[in-house]
């Protein structure tokens, strides 16, 4: 009995230190990876982004378009304001000019009416003796006198150059006139005006019929 004991304790040892080599392969190196693992955690946040790069670069490629499309707008409504400001001023402009002519027209249908009148207060003042008080004399002044308001009322005014130099713009010459050598008008000169002129604004509507200084 005691041999058998001594046997079982000799080969106690034995067994201890071969289990020593098992208990070291289940342990692993802290640190290293396990055997056939893959870096999945890894390639994830690379994968995750390059997404979000390409979104961000999809967003600014987003708000590019955007803001050449606000630039197009914006230069198209200036063209259009630009457009409509022109043809505002062509507008003005074709209105005043056709009302200028409308003006000028009535006028030039008046101005005969106006030179009789004149023609009949000459007449009239020498048949009276120049006399005031000649209620056909004061009528026909009057009328003379609200054709003329009127007239100027748009623009329209008369004008004697008497004296002035002959401008053929302004000035009809109806006949020349020598003058003495001393004390006569310069040559050029207008030294009588047979019917008074009108003009609208700078334009002439009957130019003067006068006399010059030869």
């Amino acid at each position: 009995m005691s041999e058998f004991k001594q046997a079982i304790d000799d080969s106690a040892p034995e067994q201890g230190s071969a289990q020593e080599p098992v208990e070291q392969q289940g342990q692993q190196t802290p640190g290293a990876a396990a055997p056939g693992a893959t870096p999945a955690a890894s390639t994830g946040g690379a994968e995750a982004h390059a997404d979000g790069a390409a979104e961000l670069q999809g967003d600014l490629d987003e708000l590019g378009k955007l803001a050449a499309k606000r630039d197009e707008y914006l230069a198209l409504a200036q063209r259009t304001q630009a457009d409509f400001e022109n043809y505002r001023k062509r507008v003005a402009r074709e209105s005043a000019l056709a009302q200028e002519r409308g003006v000028a027209k009535l006028a030039k249908e008046l101005l005969p009416a106006i030179d009789n009148l004149e023609r009949a207060i000459v007449e009239i003042a020498v048949a009276t003796g120049e006399t005031d008080e000649d209620p056909l004399l004061g009528g026909v002044r009057l009328v003379l006198s609200e054709l003329k308001a009127a007239l100027a009322r748009v623009g329209v005014e008369s004008f004697s150059p008497n004296g002035e130099t002959f401008d053929p713009v302004l000035h009809e010459a109806m006949a020349t006139v020598p003058q003495p050598p001393e004390g006569g008008a310069a040559s050029g000169t207008i030294v009588e005006v047979y019917q008074l002129g009108y003009r609208l604004g700078e334009s002439v509507i009957r130019p003067a019929r006068v006399v010059v200084a030869a």
